[in-house]
């Protein structure tokens, strides 16, 4: 084999393929359960810290610091992909463990609420560049017959942590009080992230070279901006992805910030309520395990349409019942529907997304995914302030029935 068709890596060096690359890929799939563990520290305990501990009785203001970790983590996202092919992956991911060290630290002890909005954009930098990473890192190593499997398998890993650490903060702060046990949790996380990074971790780039070089990729990659537009609404299935995901993460922000407010109107207990909001990311990151490896096979438009619909029920669910049971259910609804949509979407963009600049088209899907979390946190917490709870809710539900029907239009296989 000569010329142009040579491998520009050394076949016996490096290859592509789950097989080849098991144990990386599954060091990557731990560290990222840490990194979801930081975004679980959250999910039960944080809004009843500003409910509770700082007496804020407007929900805008409670849910501010998911404003500040949603704008934060999406423009961390959109420089992801570009600090990743400059530096490499690996330092990325160090530098994202960096700037989340210090956050459990901070909500622990923080005197007035505008040092935990603070910590929460910290853990935007710290998601925007470390979860990028772990799931960009896989999707080099696995190439293009597995991507679907590697997302599944990757965001299995962090959301199944975020359900659990869910679930212990809301039980350890019954017995211990909303701060500072609770968090103890996240040191530990940090560290170990941290230390599993930098000692254990290698860089993927070589699988990047020797996939493009697999498809004679030719001449130099379109610039960022022409990356972002063609992402953003240039592709009909990008255009697609895109919406879907920024709708995906508006519900989930909604959810983190409202229904722990929405379920303590009701006199449900930390505890129970620990429950219910570990359910949904638990259920979300353990069927991606299926439903990534499904949308190689069946594709990912019916998938993905299908899961914002079944979104939308969980939602409406939520919004129009009043006992823990039929919460339960909702929640489990929730978690399938963001199964089915989750990996599919990352497959899908992955899939239209050249691999010279897949890291840059990924980074801008994943900016409009978690600019949501802002934009579904701000407009919950004002239609909450405005109309009450059940109405933030029932609107967000509306919507994401709406995304759904856009994928079924939009999408193309």
């Amino acid at each position: 084999m000569t010329g142009k068709d040579t491998p520009l890596v050394p076949k016996d060096a490096i290859a592509l393929g789950l097989r080849s690359n098991w144990p990386q890929f599954s060091l990557l799939i731990l560290v990222n359960a840490f990194v979801g563990g930081m975004v679980g520290l959250e999910r039960t305990v944080v809004p009843l810290i500003g409910s509770e501990e700082f007496k804020i009785a407007s929900t805008t203001l409670v849910v501010s610091f998911i404003v500040s970790f949603g704008v934060v983590k999406a423009f961390a996202n959109l420089v992801s992909g570009h600090l990743a092919d400059a530096w490499g992956r690996k330092r990325v991911l160090v530098l994202g463990w960096l700037f989340g060290l210090p956050v459990p630290f901070i909500v622990m002890w923080a005197p007035s609420w505008e040092w935990v909005v603070f910590a929460n954009a910290l853990l935007g930098i710290n998601q925007g560049l470390a979860w990028s990473m772990t799931v960009i890192m896989k999707i080099d190593l696995v190439g293009p017959r597995s991507r679907g499997l590697a997302v599944g398998l990757n965001e299995f890993a962090g959301y199944l942590s975020v359900g659990v650490t869910a679930f212990l903060t809301g039980y350890i702060a019954a017995q211990y009080g909303l701060r500072p046990v609770p968090f103890y949790l996240g040191v530990a996380y940090g560290i170990l992230g941290l230390a599993l990074s930098v000692l254990a971790v290698r860089d993927t780039r070589q699988h990047v070279l020797l996939e493009t070089g697999r498809k004679n990729s030719q001449g130099e990659p379109p610039n960022f901006w022409k990356i972002f537009a063609l992402t953003s609404y240039g592709d009909r299935n990008l255009f697609a992805a895109c919406q879907a995901g920024l709708v995906n993460n508006l519900n989930d922000g909604m959810s983190w910030g409202i229904f722990p407010l929405f379920f303590v109107s009701f006199g449900l207990g930390i505890e129970r309520i620990g429950i219910l909001k570990a359910v949904y990311p638990a259920v979300w990151g353990v069927f991606q395990i299926a439903t990534g490896p499904l949308s190689d096979r069946w594709g990912r438009k019916g998938l993905i349409a299908a899961g914002m619909w079944l979104q939308a029920a969980g939602l409406f669910m939520t919004a129009f019942s009043t006992t823990f049971e039929w919460w339960l259910l909702a929640s489990v609804f929730l978690g399938l529907g963001t199964a089915m949509v989750y990996p599919s979407l990352i497959a899908a963009v992955s899939d239209a997304s050249d691999p010279r600049w897949r890291a840059r088209s990924l980074s801008v899907y994943r900016f409009w995914r978690d600019l949501g979390y802002a934009i579904g946190a701000l407009s919950a917490g004002i239609i909450a302030d405005v109309f009450g709870l059940v109405w933030a809710i029932g609107a967000i539900a509306a919507l994401t029935f709406f995304s759904g029907v856009i994928v079924a239009i939009a999408m193309r296989e």
